[in-house]
């Protein structure tokens, strides 16, 4: 093993370019990650150098001063974490080579990287994108009831394709999804997407793609069929969203998970209980439901801003007592 004091001209301690020859070869990194972490450690050298302190002497302080820097510098929270587990993974690694004899960044705790709020489409742009959906010719039939179900139950769209016939009871109003992990839920459909899902099974619809011979065992059995009279699979499900999303100016902000999102919203908006929501979306916790409860207070805090008499900006009402 290399002095890690050592370093090729211009570039890391040698100990740390062993580290990155080690995500490459060992770990398979791919040349983009190398890069970004070769960017990092390279920081964090530079901010070493200032201190006068070798790599292979640093100490937890150092590190957390490190991320604490970064911080202060205004760096991306996402860009923050990934610099401290360049430099925590590579002290592991280090100790494991016997290179150093403490792991200074076994007690580094690594920042969160906050969770995005989901983008949820209005009610009016859900309605657009859907009605405009209407013709009666199969594929149409079948987008228009996709659409309906995603957006109805937020149910993924890996539980869409995965429907079966003996999954469904129109009568009663409830479909049958298994989420993640297997795990099997009920969910309710409303009568829209109950509606859409009866055209769809209708005579002009789902039989009018259904092959002489069924090629693939299930295929016989799903609810939603491709042009090919097979099982509709989760990259066409999820390039039709897209296709019919941009027909109505939605190029950029439409998939299937952002349906997904607008459900969760839209219910919580309207005064559905967060419990209720978590088991309609199978979330495993609570708090992943949540998320949605910080969206719904934005659009309050919209809605208010724009409404109340008191809450609008000086504008209308400063111009009229002006002019």
């Amino acid at each position: 093993m290399p002095d890690p004091t050592d370093r090729e001209q211009g570039g890391l301690p040698l100990a740390a370019e062993d580290y990155l020859m080690w995500l490459a070869t060992e770990r398979g990194r791919s040349p983009n990650t190398l890069a970004s972490y070769r960017r990092d450690l390279r920081a964090f050298d530079a901010f070493l150098a200032e201190r006068s302190v070798p790599l292979e002497a640093a100490r937890i302080a150092d590190l957390t001063d490190h991320v604490a820097q970064l911080r202060a510098d205004g760096k991306a929270p996402a860009s923050v974490t990934r610099a401290a587990v360049a430099v925590r993974s590579m002290y592991r690694f280090l100790a494991e080579e016997g290179v150093i004899d403490h792991d200074p960044g076994a007690d580094l705790e690594v920042p969160r990287v906050p969770a995005g709020l989901p983008k949820a489409l209005s009610e009016a742009e859900i309605t657009s994108l859907i009605e405009s959906v209407s013709g009666t010719d199969p594929l149409s039939l079948r987008d228009r009831a996709i659409l309906e179900v995603l957006y109805g139950t937020g149910a993924r769209i890996s539980e869409l394709v995965g429907l079966s016939l003996p999954d469904l009871d129109r009568e009663g109003g409830l479909i049958r999804v298994f989420g993640k992990g297997a795990k099997e839920r009920v969910v309710p459909i409303g009568r829209l997407a109950r509606e859409a899902l009866d055209a769809w099974l209708g005579p002009g619809g789902r039989p009018q793609l259904e092959p002489d011979r069924w090629l693939r065992r299930g295929d016989a059995e799903a609810v939603f069929l491709n042009q090919r009279g097979g099982r509709l699979g989760r990259q066409g499900a999820w390039a039709m969203v897209k296709a019919r999303g941009a027909r109505v100016g939605l190029t950029d902000r439409l998939s299937p998970h952002v349906l997904r999102h607008s459900c969760a919203t839209h219910m919580l908006d309207h005064g559905a209980d967060i419990r209720a929501v978590q088991e309609l979306l199978g979330h495993a916790s609570i708090s992943t439901t949540q998320v949605y409860t910080f969206v719904s207070t934005e659009r309050i805090w919209q809605v208010y801003a724009d409404s109340h008499p008191r809450a609008r900006r000086r504008s209308t009402t400063a111009s009229a007592a002006r002019s």
